[in-house]
């Protein structure tokens, strides 16, 4: 069994309308240390395999056509192998 961790970011360059919102919001709360927000998605698949070259294949697949949106967005991956699960 593999646990994946997949980390979902706009590019660099894109405008981040939720993370500017979040900044505000944090600034209005007292925070105007906070300089910058980006958001982005979290994602945890657990994998039936424990070949851990197949999976990261099948993980950047995946990625690109589903979790992420190519044009815009960049993910890692991190896998962690799980034995005896």
């Amino acid at each position: 069994m593999i646990k994946a961790s997949v980390y979902v970011t706009l590019r660099p360059g894109v405008l981040d309308p939720q993370g500017e919102t979040i900044k505000s919001s944090l600034n209005d709360l007292g925070f105007s240390e906070v300089a910058g927000v980006r958001a982005g998605k979290y994602l945890e698949l657990d994998l039936d395999t424990d070949d851990v070259a197949a999976a990261r294949s099948r993980l950047d697949d995946m990625c690109g056509r589903l979790l992420s949106n190519p044009v815009i967005e960049d993910y890692t991956v991190e896998i962690e192998e799980r034995r005896g699960s």
